[in-house]
């Protein structure tokens, strides 16, 4: 039989942003409106989306966290809460160190890491967060609970389902978590390539193209040095404490790092994250429970691509966005713990992050749309980051553990599903 040929996401996401620069050349303004009207339509539903994406995911997976295995798992948690948060906050203030002598046409409202004041500039992204081609007509889905809402609302109810005995109700919240999956991956996932050919094609119309790219390709650099540099000190980290050589410790979860680039997908690598994990000294027991909860949990890269992106977007448009490190601090420990409940299909991470996109730095659904687009050209790339960087934690896991044992406070590890 002839294997059928699978075009991946990212395949239709860089092939709908070449159509749509070739379609914005040729194709006339009302031709161009009938595409800005569907993508008006789709961006209403994924607002009237989020609050439900946030209740399906965030809920679900702070419950089954609450019900694992006791001390270990809290530890374990904790430490990649940690290192997801030195992930935000490392991109965060090396993008603010590098956008001035990369980025031209940027400003922020504050005084960098650097002690360097950026200059207000011109507004290159401008035709995004303005209505210069409008639709044809709109379709109004107002959500019915807004994105702190539903946030304050999950961690209410995930908490309090994780001190409860019974399961009747967690199996109700799990099987709407699985619908909420299925919204994702068989409607929103599948109309992202035509959601973002309607982006650019309005961008080429209105002339920001050649900026927009520019962007996208100064911003994929970064993110990938930073995205090596991440490695790196997580390892040097984990073999500080385990005192063992970081360098070798890193060498031998390259397969999984191989393997992950290959899948788009942390629970695909689980198998051989396991066998890395396990050949680098990490007890099996306590690899078999680190690995695959640092599956779900562990988003260094994720969030170290998400925080680059949307400062490049905020750099290029001062007027509209004004940095300052208050914002990005919440945003990036409450995007810590929404990475938690990201689903495990490509783009997952930066569906979880869209509400707070939305609701801590303000961006319209043109502007996350474009979020998408560059976040999920990189996806393999912070999708390997997630994977190999979760060997570190169960390097240092694993000396918590050794220790635990010796005191005799360590109970068995279980699995994690």
């Amino acid at each position: 039989m002839k294997r059928r040929f699978k075009v991946g996401l990212l395949l239709k996401i860089v092939i709908a942003i070449v159509l749509g620069l070739t379609f914005s050349t040729f194709l006339p303004t009302p031709g161009v409106r009938i595409f800005v009207t569907i993508n008006s339509i789709f961006s209403n539903f994924l607002s009237f989306s989020i609050p439900l994406i946030i209740v399906g995911l965030v809920a679900p997976g702070i419950a089954d966290l609450g019900s694992g295995a006791g001390k270990l798992l809290g530890i374990t948690a904790l430490v990649a809460y940690i290192s997801t948060l030195f992930a935000g906050f490392f991109s965060y203030f090396t993008c603010l160190a590098t956008f001035p002598y990369l980025l031209p046409g940027g400003g922020v409202h504050e005084v960098s890491a650097a002690g360097t004041a950026a200059v207000e500039a011109t507004n290159p992204l401008a035709s995004i967060t303005s209505a210069t081609i409008p639709p044809f007509f709109t379709i109004d889905m107002p959500p019915f609970m807004d994105v702190v809402s539903a946030l304050v609302f999950s961690f209410i109810l995930g908490l309090g389902l994780a001190a409860l005995p019974g399961r009747t109700f967690k199996d109700a919240l799990n099987e709407f978590g699985e619908v909420i999956n299925l919204l994702i991956g068989k409607v929103i996932v599948p109309l992202l390539p035509l959601y973002i050919f309607g982006i650019f094609l309005k961008m080429g119309a209105e002339g920001q193209a050649v900026q927009v790219m520019s962007l996208f390709l100064k911003v994929i650099i970064i993110i990938f040095v930073m995205h090596i540099a991440l490695l790196l000190i997580q390892y040097a980290i984990a073999g500080a404490i385990a005192k063992r050589n970081p360098l070798k410790l890193l060498r031998i979860m390259l397969p999984a790092y191989a393997t992950a680039l290959g899948t788009q997908s942390s629970a695909a690598t689980i198998p051989v994250s396991l066998q890395q994990t396990i050949k680098m000294g990490v007890h099996p027991d306590l690899a078999g429970f680190v690995v695959p909860l640092c599956a779900t949990i562990h988003l260094s890269g994720s969030i170290l691509k998400i925080v680059a992106c949307a400062l490049a977007i905020m750099w290029m448009t001062p007027d509209t966005f004004p940095i300052t490190f208050e914002l990005y601090a919440g945003f990036i420990f409450m995007l810590g713990i929404a990475m938690v409940a990201a689903p495990g299909v490509p783009g997952g991470a930066i569906m979880a992050a869209l509400g707070l996109l939305a609701s801590i730095l303000g961006f319209n659904a043109e502007l996350q749309a474009l979020m998408i687009a560059l976040y999920i050209t990189m996806d393999s790339f912070g999708t390997a980051g997630n994977v190999t960087g979760g060997g570190a934690i169960a390097v240092i896991m694993d000396k918590i553990y050794r220790n635990m044992l010796k005191k005799g406070d360590a109970e068995t590890p279980k699995i994690a599903a």
